[in-house]
């Protein structure tokens, strides 16, 4: 098993390393400082709250006056040493040491200060000082501002309820030990502390009691009563502390001479001496030491639970903003890609179908062309007047003889012409949508949040890759219409019925030699044939579209990004990897709080089994 105080000591360093991250307690709920135990020291103001924890140290080291001095939480951690110097540290200063407890004083008053200024004001930030001494059991005590009943000039209103609320953020936890202080020439039954640790602790499974100023009780009084746990009773037993009087204060008698007299002042009591070795400041340090050691050990299943589930938390919200990234250029190049690998996932997810956004080029096709295509002014071209004028000027001086061949192949190549409007515009159209989805891959990629140039630049090359596609596209749709007009289908004239003409009065002006008949007959021989080019390039348009821009949009997006990255020196690719500074604070702290919590999980696992 764990030697007495080992896991003390790592729960006291544990505890430090939480408060440099910002996880301590007083904060949010679920953190790794409020899950291990501590000592909660509440009392109301004068009731000898600062002497019982300057007895426990043997230092004098707390600041002192009326009203209100502690204004801020001190989170007190002793570390039992086997000899040497004793000295103080401050997490607020970790390169400095103090030997000068007068200073240690000082530099609590200085800090508080610092936070709330030279008034009355309290503060929830904690300070934490960390004492070294052979003197001292591993214990770590959270000393908090004395409950109050009234404000006194200089303070809020709300004083009163601030502080309770202050102190009642830290007795509710239930890893809370309460180390409930009570002057005994008071009324048990009055005490604040006590008042406290019944609301939160009703059991009293968490209250330690602590009696003080036993020595300053009206003649003929004692409070066996409550030490002997009748007047009142906790599970754990009451303590009696008789602190140093102002006199010896004001001598500079020190606090190992001070613990001496207080143990004279028992064994030598009439009314305390069959309690004497369960009385004083030394004792009472012992009795919480075993105790936090026997909680700490007794809630290891929980805290290990809390950790492992914490442990797992911040992995994923890692994953989520993504991992640290090594500095040499194979390691930015390898990011780089694997960004374009997730970005290209995401695309070809819109594209497939597994993101909405893939169905919009098919609304290009199945309802853009078809509508473009059935708008076209074929009616107008085709009409009787505008035959009858382009068959005549097909014809010249010398009308055709039995079928107007040059007639039909003017109407038709104006007519196949206007064919290219709609498939220009189902090449933009799709080309639009396009650029879309690489706008919201680039958004929905998780992986490229963490970086706005790399996300700029893939949108970049992107965007003039589909424009090289677009351009293909265009070319190939345009070749399409060119196509049809440059080889017409003959059997499709071949099958049309044939009917003699009547031959044309010499003496009819040009413009009158086609009967009406005749000409309806070329025009809807014409637009039945467009009909036919126009369902094939209906078909046809699309196919084209879908292999030049969507297919090499899946294919060949970034291709020549990846071509243009790998001839990238190492400053270029750092430069494309820049991050939001607020993300890669936050990722920073998530990766200094996972280390913690790993290295907690390890210490609490070698420590407690052994």
């Amino acid at each position: 098993m764990a030697t007495m105080g080992s896991l003390i000591g790592l729960v006291n360093r544990i505890q430090r390393a939480c408060t440099v991250l910002g996880d301590h307690g007083g904060g949010g709920e679920g953190s790794l400082w409020e899950a291990l135990p501590s000592v909660a020291v509440v009392g109301g103001q004068s009731s000898g709250k600062s002497s019982v924890l300057e007895s426990i140290v043997g230092r004098d080291f707390l600041p002192r006056g009326s009203g209100i001095v502690t204004r801020r939480p001190l989170v007190l951690q002793l570390h039992k040493t086997d000899g040497g110097q004793e000295y103080a540290e401050f997490l607020h200063a970790p390169r400095k040491r103090f030997t000068d407890f007068a200073a240690v004083r000082k530099e609590i008053a200085d800090e508080t200060d610092r936070i709330t200024g030279k008034t009355k004001a309290i503060s929830n930030v904690p300070i934490q000082l960390s004492i070294y001494s052979p003197h001292v059991v591993n214990l770590t005590l959270i000393d908090l501002p004395g409950l109050t009943k009234v404000a006194v000039e200089g303070q809020a209103e709300s004083i009163v309820q601030d502080i309770e609320n202050m102190v009642r953020s830290y007795v509710d936890k239930p890893n809370c030990i309460i180390l409930a202080i009570s002057p005994a020439n008071q009324d048990i039954a009055t005490s604040d502390a006590i008042k406290l640790a019944r609301d939160v602790d009703p059991s009293g499974d968490r209250t330690f009691g602590v009696l003080t100023k036993l020595d300053l009780m009206d003649k003929g009084t004692n409070a066996v009563d409550v030490l002997e746990g009748r007047q009142y009773r906790l599970q754990h037993p009451w303590v009696g502390i008789v602190n140093r009087s102002q006199a010896d204060i004001n001598k500079n008698v020190d606090m190992l001479s001070a613990r001496r007299k207080e143990k004279e002042y028992f064994e030598s009591s009439p009314e305390y001496g069959h309690l004497a070795h369960k009385m004083g400041a030394e004792y009472l340090a012992k009795l919480l030491s075993q105790h936090l050691e026997a909680v700490i050990r007794a809630k290891i299943p929980s805290i290990i639970a809390m950790i492992n589930k914490t442990i797992d938390e911040i992995e994923a919200q890692l994953d989520k903003l993504g991992r640290p990234i090594g500095g040499d250029a194979g390691a930015q190049l390898y990011t780089i890609l694997d960004m374009c690998r997730a970005f290209d996932r995401v695309f070809k997810e819109h594209l497939d179908g597994g993101r909405p956004g893939g169905d919009r080029i098919y609304g290009v096709f199945d309802n853009q062309l078809p509508a473009a295509l059935k708008k076209l002014p074929f009616d107008r071209h085709l009409s009787m007047q505008n035959v009858r004028k382009v068959i005549s000027e097909a014809d010249g001086y010398q009308p055709h003889l039995i079928a107007p061949e040059q007639g039909y192949r003017r109407l038709i190549d104006s007519s196949l012409s206007y064919f290219k409007g709609p498939a220009e515009a189902s090449v933009d159209a799709v080309h639009l949508v396009l650029k879309e989805l690489v706008r919201r891959s680039i958004a929905a990629t998780e992986e490229l949040k963490r970086f706005p140039t790399l996300q700029s630049d893939i949108a970049a090359a992107a965007n003039e890759s589909l424009e090289r596609f677009r351009e293909d596209g265009q070319k190939t749709v345009l070749r399409l219409v060119e196509m049809e007009a440059s080889y017409l289908t003959v059997e499709f004239f071949r099958k049309l019925p044939t009917e003699p003409e009547k031959a044309a009065d010499k003496n009819t002006p040009v413009s009158d030699r086609y009967q009406d008949n005749h000409l309806r007959r070329i025009g809807s021989n014409v637009s039945s044939y467009i009909n036919m080019v126009c369902e094939t390039l209906r078909n046809t348009i699309p196919k084209a579209i879908v292999h030049c821009q969507v297919k090499e949009a899946k294919r060949n997006l970034l291709n020549r990004f990846y071509a243009h990255v790998g001839s990238k020196e190492k400053k270029q690719l750092s430069a494309m990897l820049d991050e939001d500074p607020a993300l890669m604070e936050k990722r920073d702290t998530l990766v200094k709080r996972l280390e913690l919590y790993k290295s907690a999980r390890n210490e609490i696992d070698s420590v407690a089994w052994k």
